[in-house]
């Protein structure tokens, strides 16, 4: 595999938002080349000699993963969402997310993401619309993640990761806000998507009874 850095083409292309307009034209940082220093199958780890936008010379390291990042909040048609439970090594803590995986860069993400629903959370859907495509944490990383809502959902059999043991629970979407409001729903991915969501239903763009299951079941 190519130790290129930029390595995936799903990285979106260069937009000035709206305000951006009459501002001069941005600096870019100059890589001067750079080394890796660590590799696994799942990512690297690149150091680069650079030249920051201020022109001060900079040692820089970014973790590059060999995924695109794929989550699907799953609303069932009475307005609870499906969550899964799970430990996570790096923080040391247990997490309730929605369904997340990756999609390695010859896959495509969308399939990627429908595999994710049954292994991890034992669901189908028959309709999906896309949520958000962020930039996971784009100082030290050039992960792209993408999200889905699905909804329409029916039983599939699971078949999670052997180093995975995963809980899962049904709870209204309302619940949801708010234990994202109180600190206990901590992932970023499940936390945009969720606001996200909120967004969708209440401006139009979800279906309107599911929207209004989604906004009344508490």
């Amino acid at each position: 595999m190519s130790d290129e850095p930029k390595n995936t083409p799903f990285s979106p292309s260069v937009v000035s938002p709206v305000w951006a307009a009459g501002q001069p034209d941005p600096v870019p940082w100059r890589d001067l080349g750079h080394e890796v220093v660590h590799e696994t199958p799942w990512m690297k780890v690149t150091e680069h000699q650079a030249v920051a936008p201020t022109g001060h010379p900079a040692r820089y390291g970014v973790l590059r993963f060999r995924n695109i990042a794929t989550g699907v909040l799953p609303i069932h048609s009475d307005g609870t969402v499906t969550l899964v439970g799970q430990s996570r090594f790096a923080r040391a803590n247990y997490s309730w997310e929605m369904p997340e995986g990756g999609a390695p860069f010859h896959e495509d993400p969308f399939e990627a993401v429908q595999r994710e629903l049954a292994e991890e959370a034992g669901l189908k859907a028959r309709s999906w619309k896309k949520a958000l495509t962020v930039e996971v944490s784009n100082s030290i990383t050039d992960e792209v993640g993408i999200t889905w809502l699905a909804w329409d959902l029916s039983e599939a059999p699971t078949d999670p990761d052997p180093t995975e043991v995963i809980a899962v629970a049904r709870v209204p979407f309302t619940l949801l806000l708010q234990e994202i409001e109180r600190g206990a729903v901590l992932d970023s991915f499940t936390v945009a998507t969720a606001y996200r969501a909120y967004h969708m239903a209440r401006e139009g763009l979800l279906p309107s009874w599911l929207a209004h299951a989604m906004l009344t079941r508490v």
